[in-house]
């Protein structure tokens, strides 16, 4: 009796290992599949589209789409431009969040209530409904009204117009509201607010100023939320399409460039619909995302781990 219940129990132990792991590999496959179709349309000649026995592999692979999608994209100098603009500020972004975080979660002050009510506002409000005001400000830069009153009173204007300039991506990030700043400012709260305030208080006892046990306590506990804001920050900075097209006129970032790859490719005599445009497509989207598979790739086991700690589900 008691062997048959053993036995049972093994059994429906194997049961479960393999039904939990058919279902990770039905679920895996769902995900991946995108990538493997642009991977496999990627390399494929123009006649293998239209040949029923090619489904992934093609019997002939050529990587030529690869050669016109670094040419149509301009790769090199868009790759510099959205390290320029997009990564340095998501650098700038995550340290100024985890600061104005640090400062919301562990100190009482008046305006407090007010403070959290503005951030979560700025989760809320999409960038598209600020747009013109930013810009309006953006093309004559004033600090706190000043350089307009200087105008009014010397009729002389020094309000730079900092639009085309890797500084309108920089202010944001430096004063805490760059792209999705309240998500990031959140979730280092959360994660500040679980943090033991015993190591803060001995790091005061001994004599360290806020600076120094920010930066020697609370810094050095928190690898895992500085890892989940990194992957976010820059994932959501390397796909930025509307503020980048919004502040330049030129020398566009890859995400820019990616959005109009029918346009680009016309001029390699590949039109829209095409065999050819399938693959010169896949081949741009494969480059374009290949930098943040590999960041992900690297940091994936981090942030797997830093979920729950951090706060975020779902």
């Amino acid at each position: 009796m008691i062997k048959n219940k053993k036995a049972a129990r093994a059994a429906a132990s194997v049961g479960y290992s393999v039904f939990r792991f058919a279902l990770l590999i039905a679920i895996g496959y769902i995900v991946i599949y995108p990538v493997i179709y642009m991977i496999s349309s990627s390399v494929k000649p123009p006649a293998a589209f239209s040949d029923p026995s090619i489904i992934y592999i093609p019997k002939k692979i050529t990587f030529e789409y690869y050669s016109i999608a670094v040419k149509a994209l301009d790769y090199v100098s868009s790759l510099l431009s959205t390290l320029k603009y997009e990564l340095v500020s998501a650098v700038i972004e995550i340290l100024i969040c985890s600061f104005i975080a640090y400062g919301l979660a562990r100190f009482d002050f008046k305006g407090k209530r007010f403070l959290n009510f503005v951030l979560i506002l700025t989760i809320l409000v999409p960038a598209q409904m600020i747009i013109i005001p930013m810009m309006t400000n953006y093309s004559q830069l004033d600090i706190l009204g000043i350089f307009g009153l200087l105008n009014k009173l010397t009729g002389i204007d020094i309000r730079p117009n900092i639009l085309g300039t890797a500084w309108t991506f920089y202010l944001p990030s430096v004063f805490g509201v760059g792209l999705r700043s309240g998500v990031l400012i959140y979730i280092y709260v959360q994660f500040f607010k679980g943090l033991p305030k015993e190591l803060e208080e001995a790091a005061w006892i001994d004599g360290a100023g806020l600076f120094r046990t920010f930066f020697s306590i609370a810094v050095p506990s928190s690898s895992v939320v500085y890892t989940t804001v990194t992957l976010f920050a820059l994932i959501w900075h390397w796909n930025d399409y509307y503020l980048a097209v919004m502040y330049l006129s030129d020398n566009f970032p890859l995400a820019v460039k990616i959005y109009d790859i029918d346009t680009l490719l016309n001029a390699y005599n590949i039109w829209q619909g095409s065999s050819a445009s399938i693959a010169a497509k896949s081949a741009c989207c494969f480059i374009f995302i290949t930098p943040m598979l590999i960041l992900y790739l690297v940091l994936q086991r981090k942030f797997v781990q830093s979920i729950d700690r951090v706060g975020i589900t779902g």
